[in-house]
């Protein structure tokens, strides 16, 4: 009611005060009146709190989680097995450096080692930086099947794929995220890969496109995270392995790469990188160690000259611990289906 004198009631706002207030002249201000509107939830009945309302509320909070999980399933790639392939070991590490691709070459020709009835291919998803060609002593470009598929390129009994066949050695890769993503579908999806036992994939560096790309589109048994002893590599090492976690792909253990160095004239070891670090991240992690590589001189010169470790010295401590970490990895991956 206006007071006396006609004047408006005391505490109401002027029209122009209204309107400097965000009032109905504002076009802007109308529309965001709408959007707000439309954003509500319609108040059914009685808005007063009670047993029925709360029950109302949980079931429409339901509604809600179930149209979320649907929206998730549906944004994520389905899981597809390559094809001819039982099971993807991945080979990974947060930091580069580390030792990891010398680590997945010489795993992959030690799982072949230990059993000869065993069939196993090497894939370098290392798109910027692939080393396999030159360690594994393979050139060339791929062979195309009748199904327009590529034919893996095969060294001491091992299919090799790679980004490497297919440019020219000196030639950087300058690409953004999807290309990359996209290539390194096509050397999963893209090979004739045969029959394999075992896929070992190198993994490159850190916890980004690739690795989700590999391990959303594929199903992988499990990952190998390769580190060495010092903190800065054990920061990125932890990383790797939480995200495999998160992403449910089995972290089967880890390996100790470059753990001691044993001077080749008087033998005194010291452990340039340090003592046992990645013993005691996975004992925080709640993983298993398992094994210990050396830093040796023959590790990275065999494999420079594409004759690795495991293949030109078998009988080595160097290609003995490879063989070993490759037993604990069988022995830790689950019995693929018939």
């Amino acid at each position: 009611m206006p007071g006396a004198g006609g004047g408006p009631r005391r505490g109401a706002a002027a029209p122009s005060q209204r309107a400097r207030r965000g009032g109905g002249s504002s076009p802007m201000a109308a529309a965001w009146r709408r959007a707000l509107r439309a954003a509500r939830v319609p108040c059914r009945g009685a808005c007063a709190p009670s047993s029925s309302g709360s029950a109302s509320s949980s079931s429409r909070d339901e509604v809600l989680q179930d149209k979320r999980a649907r929206i998730l399933s549906r944004g994520l790639p389905k899981q597809k097995p390559i094809e001819g392939v039982k099971q993807v070991l991945v080979v990974a590490s947060g930091k580069g450096g580390v030792g990891k691709s010398t680590a997945a070459v010489n795993i992959a020709l030690a799982l072949a080692a230990n059993d000869s009835k065993k069939e196993v291919g090497l894939l370098d998803a290392d798109i910027y930086g692939p080393s396999i060609p030159k360690m594994m002593n393979l050139k060339g470009n791929p062979e195309l099947t009748p199904k327009n598929l590529m034919r893996p390129l095969k060294n001491y009994g091992i299919a090799c794929m790679s980004m490497g066949f297919l440019i020219d050695e000196t030639a950087p890769v300058v690409w953004r995220g999807l290309m990359v993503m996209s290539a390194v579908e096509k050397l999963l999806r893209q090979v004739d890969w045969g029959q394999l036992d075992y896929l070992v994939i190198d993994m490159p560096p850190g916890t980004g496109d690739v690795q989700l790309s590999v391990s959303q589109n594929i199903p992988v048994a499990g990952a190998v995270i390769i580190s060495t002893p010092q903190d800065v590599a054990l920061l990125d090492a932890r990383k790797g392995a939480e995200m495999f976690r998160k992403v449910h792909v089995p972290v089967l253990g880890l390996v100790q790469n470059m753990s001691v160095f044993q001077c080749p004239k008087c033998k005194h070891e010291t452990h340039i990188f340090g003592a046992d670090g990645v013993r005691d991240l996975a004992k925080t992690l709640g993983l298993d160690v398992l094994g210990d590589i050396p830093l040796h001189v023959n590790i990275r010169e065999t494999c420079d000259s594409g004759q690795p470790v495991v293949i030109s010295q078998p009988q080595s401590d160097a290609a003995k611990a490879y063989l070993k970490i490759a037993m604990e990895i069988v022995r830790r991956l689950q019995v693929p289906p018939a």
